[in-house]
């Protein structure tokens, strides 16, 4: 078997992670970061590619659910390569340019446009490099990742997001449930983390990542994770949309992951089980697990938090980000090292 040291290691240690970004953000100037660009005012436009594209959109719906108003997400190539179809009123946007090494050429050559446009826009970063020279709004937080995969450095930023989002809204209910998701992820590594290493021993050809609202783009990154880790092909479907067609894929060689919502939990669980019931295995990560959960899942990761479900958006891709890493484990590769991918992409 390969050592992996540092993606498994770095997963490991998010939650020593998230607690030093947590006191830089309670530092935060956000009057100076914002200026007047309040969601009541402008709309937010979350700007990313691969993996930083699946965190915009989870910061979109985290900033619509929380300030009321309208975000949307797109990915840098959209507005390189169709501005006026992906932003038609720049003039009413205050995009945010997600880069972790601030050196992605397609968000440097938005930054750009937009300059040249003189739109103001937002920075947010780990690295920094050239993105956090391309304007004075900069959000750079003290991740440092030595992984090719973006791990730690996904669930911080996202985590900032909503940090702000919550600042600007006023809601300190959610800033104090945030504070306390380290504690809660350090607790569940070590219950759920030997038991995913081992379901990973198993072969599978299909793999479907399932979520609805927030958690959609959750599960999109969660598949992405069991692709660059594990040369593994996974797909990603609004959970109840998988009924209509692609669970033609499923047989005992497929894998379903659910994320299943508090809110929906009833639902999504039923596609779950009936997927179960085809042949696949399955694997449900729930906040809160019913009789149905257990049913439905072969394994289960239960948070088992009183939390905002929110506030829970980082705490369900963890177990997709050491899954993949272990079922590339299994297959012989070595995670750190992701077949034909480079920690960053540039043209």
């Amino acid at each position: 078997m390969i050592a992996v040291v540092k993606t498994v290691q770095e997963i490991y240690g998010q939650p020593d992670t998230w607690r030093v970004c947590l006191r830089e953000l309670h530092r935060l100037n956000l009057e100076g970061l914002v200026g007047d660009r309040q969601p009541s005012e402008f709309q937010w436009v979350f700007v990313g590619c691969g993996t930083s594209y699946y965190l915009a959109q989870a910061a979109a719906a985290s900033f619509t659910l929380l300030t009321g108003k309208l975000a949307r997400a797109l990915p840098a190539s959209e507005i390189l390569l169709y501005p006026e179809l992906s932003l038609p009123s720049p003039e009413s946007a205050f995009p945010v340019l997600i880069s972790r090494s601030g050196h992605t050429s397609e968000v440097l050559v938005v930054a750009n446009i937009l300059r040249e446009k003189g739109l103001e826009f937002m920075a947010l970063t780990c690295d920094g490099n050239e993105l956090a020279t391309s304007t004075r709004c900069v959000l750079q937080l003290p991740v440092r990742e030595e992984s090719t995969v973006m791990t730690g450095s996904f669930t911080s930023m996202l985590l900032a997001m909503q940090f702000v989002a919550a600042r600007l809204a006023g809601n300190e209910e959610f800033l104090t449930e945030l504070d306390q998701l380290p504690a809660l992820v350090e607790s569940l590594l070590t219950k759920y983390g030997p038991q995913l290493e081992k379901f990973a021993q198993r072969h599978f050809v299909d793999v479907a990542v399932l979520g609805q609202g927030a958690l959609y783009p959750i599960a999109s990154e969660v598949a992405l994770k069991v692709m660059e880790s594990s040369s593994s092909y996974a797909q990603y479907f609004h959970t109840l949309e998988f009924r209509h067609g692609p669970k033609s894929i499923i047989d005992d060689r497929a894998l379903v992951i659910g994320l299943i919502s508090d809110a929906c939990a009833e639902r999504e669980l039923k596609v779950l089980r009936e997927m179960k019931e085809l042949g696949a295995s399955t694997i449900a990560i729930i906040n809160r697990a019913t009789p149905e959960a257990r049913k439905a899942a072969d394994l289960l990761v239960e948070l088992s938090s009183s939390q905002l479900p929110l506030t829970l958006l980082i705490t369900y891709v963890v177990w997709g980000q050491l899954f993949g890493s272990y079922v590339g484990i299994a297959k012989g590769l070595n995670p750190d090292e992701p077949t034909n991918l480079t920690r960053v992409v540039t043209f």
